[in-house]
């Protein structure tokens, strides 16, 4: 007996959330929905699709009552439903009354992110109340400002100089992390690998976009707001589902108002600073180089505030949370811990730092981050899904302008007719398969997605994670302090649903 969407709505919300809402008004949502949906959804895909299965010899497949899959473990439940129909290339879900299909195939994910059919974002209304429908992740692709963001990101902010002129900031903010680990065991005998990972990627991504620290006096207001955002952004909203008008279920629209004024506010401070101190056209963050920008390019300040805050926003997460997945395997792999750091060793030494230079001497380390991303996603339906401006054929099937579509790269990367032995982790497979891109030409693996909108900062993410992964392995062999659990947690980003705490002996 399949099970109705709803069900399985109601454990997303918090639990605050939920004594707060009157059991009466959940009831009659519920009677409501599904009296809505018995009343129209009778063909595969659910109601959203009612009105688009013309052709009987290429109907899309998918669950005509059930969207069983929402929840932290979304990408597991989604490839598993597409699996049972026989659906991975194509399957057609209902998310209210939004049509979304879902690509469990290299080959038609390769269609729907480098076509030209899903070269928009849907915005939603989370989405546009903090203001990222300005930025360049939401902005529509067909217009001017699109192009002249990514143009502006891709020179100041990631172009492969700029990347390179960046290498002493990571240093510092390894060796800040390094500091940070010996005095967590001196004084707690353990470390709670997060917290060094996230302090050190927030610092990161502030002096790269703004020219301050974590610690000074905009920096504690921005890594709270930050938190704020994938808080929201990561629960479920009816809005962005169902049109509800005036209602506001859970506050999340009045909380996300809330919070871009905040944002807004702080923000705007800190541009208005840098222009009173007038020394940008000397300092190498890229606030600068926005206010440095020639007269026919400035951004007006409401957009510098959406680009800027998109920045930190999206720069902060992914970091962190990979390099906790790739410590949580170096902690189970301790024979794998050990060659990588025979390959720093041999390679490197241990009286020099490593350096960004000496990265492409390391391929077994560069295969370890690969085979994490394989495993581990920190998007496993690649965060942001794309939308059809026009009607378009895919696989044969119909899809219609305005439809949603997302890659679930996370059972594509599981997918074992791809990838032998799937479950296991065997960073000797990407040894084996020698100069595999992860950057987006091979959508076996494409973690940074693919096509006009992939992720704009995946080299200088990359970079990073790189950098920062063979500075505490050169320092440290890491065990663990209590078993390690890898249960996944599909929030915004897909993290470890309980820290990794772990000993960190100094290698002498």
């Amino acid at each position: 007996m399949e099970l109705f969407w709803f069900d399985f709505l109601i454990p997303c919300f918090p639990t605050s959330y939920q004594s707060a809402c009157s059991l009466s008004l959940l009831l009659l949502s519920y009677y409501i929905f599904i009296s809505f949906l018995l009343n129209l959804s009778s063909v595969p895909g659910g109601f959203a699709w009612k009105n688009y299965h013309q052709n009987p010899k290429n109907q899309l497949k998918g669950p005509k009552f059930s969207c069983n899959f929402m929840g932290p473990l979304a990408h597991r439940k989604l490839a598993s439903m597409a699996s049972s129909m026989r659906a991975t290339r194509l399957m057609a879900i209902s998310l209210g009354s939004m049509r979304v299909v879902i690509s469990s195939s290299p080959e038609t994910a390769k269609d729907i992110l480098c076509g030209s059919a899903f070269v928009d974002r849907p915005i939603r209304e989370s989405t546009r109340l903090l203001m990222f429908d300005r930025a360049i992740g939401f902005a529509p692709s067909s217009g001017n400002y699109w192009r002249h963001l990514r143009r502006i990101a891709s020179t100041h902010m990631f172009s492969p100089k700029r990347v390179a002129g960046l290498e002493g900031l990571r240093q510092a903010v390894a060796c800040s992390m390094i500091q940070r680990v010996e005095q967590e065991m001196a004084e707690r005998g353990f470390v709670e690998l997060r917290r060094v990972l996230q302090k050190g990627s927030l610092d990161n991504v502030l002096e790269s976009v703004f020219g301050i620290s974590g610690g000074g006096e905009f920096g504690g207001d921005l890594g709270v707001m930050v938190k704020q955002g994938y808080e929201l952004l990561g629960e479920f909203n009816w809005a962005d589902y169902f049109q509800l008008g005036f209602l506001d279920f859970f506050g999340v629209r009045r909380r996300c108002h809330e919070l871009a004024g905040r944002v807004s506010e702080v923000v705007t401070q800190i541009i208005e600073q840098r222009r009173k101190d007038g020394d940008f056209k000397i300092r190498n963050d890229f606030l600068s180089a926005l206010l440095s920008l020639p007269q026919e390019d400035l951004l007006c300040d409401a957009d510098m505030v959406a680009v800027l805050w998109e920045m930190v926003f999206r720069g902060v997460d992914n970091i962190y949370i990979l390099l906790e997945w790739i410590m949580a395997r170096m902690v189970l792999h301790q024979d794998i811990q050990a060659k990588v750091r025979r390959e720093i060793e041999i390679k490197v030494g241990h009286n020099k730092h490593v350096e960004d230079s000496d990265i492409p001497n390391l391929p077994y380390l560069q295969a370890i981050v690969k085979e994490v991303l394989r495993l581990h996603p920190p998007g496993p339906l690649l965060s942001w899904a794309r939308l059809a401006v026009h009607d378009i054929h895919l696989d044969k099937c119909f899809i219609p302008s305005g439809t949603t579509a997302m890659v679930n790269m996370w059972a594509i990367a599981h997918d074992p007719a791809i990838w032998p032995n799937p479950w296991a982790f065997q960073p000797e497979r990407f040894m084996e398969l020698g100069d595999f891109s992860i950057m987006g030409s091979d959508l076996r693996l494409a973690p940074f997605g693919s096509g006009r909108r992939a992720c704009p900062g995946k080299a200088l993410g990359l970079a990073t994670v790189h950098l920062w992964l063979a500075r505490i392995l050169q320092k440290f062999k890491w065990l663990p302090a209590r078993p390690v659990d890898l249960g996944e947690c599909l929030k915004l980003s897909l993290e470890m649903k309980k820290p990794l705490v772990c000993h960190a002996v100094v290698i002498s």
